[in-house]
């Protein structure tokens, strides 16, 4: 698999974890953790799909923290700020098996938007190697 379809695979993966957050955001019979794996997940799964594109080998890790000081180490800039994914690593592990304290409630409606605007700015940076195939929707 080559670089770029490694990076459609993982942002078309991506916007399926996307799909998901946005169809259950206003469902209050979900929970944040729930939703906060998808978030996570479409989060990683964009920026690897980003370390893929430039044929960076990426770590199995749900750190997205690590994932976007890798980025910062490849020299590969994303346009936007995206420092707030950080916040999203706990619920790719933590939450997964442990309960969102209380004062922790997050945002959820925050994410989607963020993920939008990330995912679009992928599916740009790919579209823009020149090695294009078809856009992701989104």
């Amino acid at each position: 698999m080559t670089p770029s379809d490694q990076a459609r695979l993982l942002l078309r993966k991506a916007a399926q974890d996307l799909a998901v957050l946005d169809k259950l955001i206003d469902d209050t019979a979900i929970d944040d953790e729930t939703l906060g794996f998808h978030a996570q997940q479409a989060a990683e799964k964009a920026i690897k799909a980003l370390l893929a594109l430039a044929g960076c080998d990426y770590p199995r890790s749900h750190n997205i923290g690590l994932l976007l000081d890798l980025l910062n180490s490849k020299r590969i800039a994303l346009p936007g700020n995206y420092d707030g994914l950080v916040a999203l690593t706990p619920f790719g592990t933590v939450f997964r098996y442990d309960d969102l304290a209380f004062e922790d409630v997050p945002d959820r409606h925050s994410w989607p938007p963020l993920l939008h605007r990330l995912l679009a700015e992928v599916q740009g940076l790919i579209d823009a190697s020149g090695n294009a195939g078809p856009e992701i929707s989104l």
